[in-house]
C-alpha cells in the first residue's frame, strides 16, 4: 500500500491550512487504497534555506534538513494544502519544498488550495516547481473559496460538493504514485 502525505503548507499565525488538511485527512482515512499522514511543515522549524550545498547534490549537513528529508522520502505521493498569498504559495511551503530534491523525485502530487480566487494561482506556481522536482502532479485539484467555504473568512466550513473533488484528486494521486513506484525501484 502506498503512503501519501497531506502537507500543511503554511506556518502563518491564524493559518487555515491545518484545518483544511485535517478535513482532507478525515476524508482520505475512509479509503482503503493508501495510507495517509498529515505532515505539518511548522513542526519541522525549517529556517530560510541554510544548506551550503544545493539540494540536488544530496549532501545535507543540518539536522533539520536530514529529519525533513527522511520524512519526505518515506512517502509515495503528496497532497499539498496551500493558501494563496499574493498570487503564489506561502513562502514557508516553497522553502520547505526547496530544502530537498531527490526525496521528491518520481512521485505524485495533488493540490488543495484556498484563497479569494480559490488558490488557483498558488497551484499554478507549484506545478512549475513540481516539474523541476520530477513530480507528476495530477490534473484534479480542490479549490476552496475564502468567501464561501470559510464562515466570516475564518472558520472552515467547506461546501459538501468539495468532497467529490477530494476523492477524484486522491484517485489520481494514488494511481500515479502507484505507477511511479516501479520507476523509483530502479
Amino acid at each position: 500500500m502506498i503512503k501519501i502525505a497531506i502537507v500543511v503548507g503554511s506556518t502563518r499565525p491564524g493559518r487555515k491550512a491545518a484545518a483544511v488538511a485535517s478535513w482532507v485527512h478525515g476524508l482520505a482515512k475512509t479509503r482503503s487504497d493508501a495510507e495517509f499522514e498529515v505532515v505539518d511543515i511548522e513542526h519541522y522549524e525549517l529556517p530560510l534555506l541554510d544548506e551550503p550545498t544545493p539540494p540536488s547534490m544530496g549532501k545535507y549537513e543540518k539536522a533539520h534538513t536530514k529529519k525533513w528529508a527522511a520524512k519526505i522520502a518515506s512517502f509515495d505521493g503528496y497532497v499539498f494544502v496551500t493558501p494563496e498569498y499574493n498570487h503564489g504559495p506561502s513562502g514557508a511551503l516553497k522553502n520547505a519544498i526547496d530544502f530537498v530534491y531527490a526525496e521528491w523525485n518520481n512521485k505524485s502530487a495533488g493540490f488543495v488550495s484556498y484563497g479569494s480566487a480559490g488558490g488557483v494561482r498558488a497551484v499554478e506556481s507549484l506545478r512549475l516547481v513540481m516539474a523541476e522536482l520530477q513530480v507528476a502532479d495530477v490534473r484534479a485539484q480542490v479549490m476552496l473559496s475564502l468567501y464561501t467555504d470559510f464562515e466570516q473568512y475564518t472558520t472552515f466550513k467547506p461546501h459538501s460538493r468539495h468532497e467529490a473533488s477530494v476523492s477524484t484528486m486522491l484517485d489520481q494521486v494514488i494511481a500515479w504514485g502507484s505507477a511511479l513506484k516501479a520507476l523509483r525501484a530502479l
